[in-house]
């Protein structure tokens, strides 16, 4: 004899069916969305720099010496490297330095729950060699324009192989207006009167919501 599942329950399990295939379409947008940001690749971030180094060899223990700042944050949290391109905060409402704590300039004041903290760490990151006048180069996957860009250099005498970086250490030399959405920006600076190991810290305040992302790539002027 053949049982057949009582009516009221086929209902019930068509509706739950219904109802988690209704939540994973939402959440699809939301999580292709998510993942699409961007970063200064050059003068490089500190965590692009690694990954573009590293992501395909991040397991070589060979790191450790020849690289030993890239070592630190592979070993502290990979994904600050997989997301190169998201260290952001939202609703800073433009008060970034309420927001971003000295000595947590490059992870953003410890955002995304700390992912970001080993950027932060002191010593000789590997630097991109640049001249008094530089372009900065944004790339931008999800192509969300800017407000502005703020892009501060360190002052001369300051040691960001020994140092935390500060707000006191840096000084503005741009200020930049509005972007339209694009992949690629370029923003062209010029920070006089330097030589030798600096940090260059951006950031970018994005067009399409309040967010603001804090960016610091090591430079050495030649």
């Amino acid at each position: 004899m053949r049982h057949h599942e009582p009516a009221g329950a086929t209902r019930r399990a068509l509706r739950v069916l219904t109802i988690v295939a209704a939540a994973l379409l939402c959440l699809l947008p939301w999580a292709e969305s998510a993942s699409a940001h961007g970063s200064i690749i050059n003068p490089a971030s500190r965590n692009y720099s690694c990954w573009d180094r590293w992501g395909d060899d991040h397991l070589n223990p060979n790191m450790q010496q020849q690289d030993p700042m890239c070592w630190q944050a592979w070993q502290d949290n990979p994904n600050a490297m997989w997301n190169w391109n998201g260290l952001y905060r939202n609703n800073v409402g433009g008060n970034h330095q309420a927001a971003v704590p000295d000595g947590q300039l490059c992870s953003g004041g410890r955002t995304e729950g700390g992912r970001y903290r080993s950027l932060d760490a002191v010593g000789a990151w590997q630097m991109t060699n640049v001249g008094t006048n530089f372009t900065a180069h944004l790339y931008d996957q999800a192509s969300h324009g800017a407000d502005y860009f703020r892009i501060y250099v360190t002052r001369q005498g300051f040691n960001a192989a020994t140092q935390p970086l500060t707000w006191g250490s840096l000084e503005l030399v741009r200020q930049t207006g509005r972007y339209a959405p694009s992949q690629n920006i370029n923003i062209d600076v010029s920070a006089p009167g330097r030589s030798g190991r600096h940090v260059v810290f951006t950031i970018w305040q994005a067009s399409h919501m309040d967010q603001a992302y804090y960016i610091c790539s090591d430079v050495n002027f030649t």
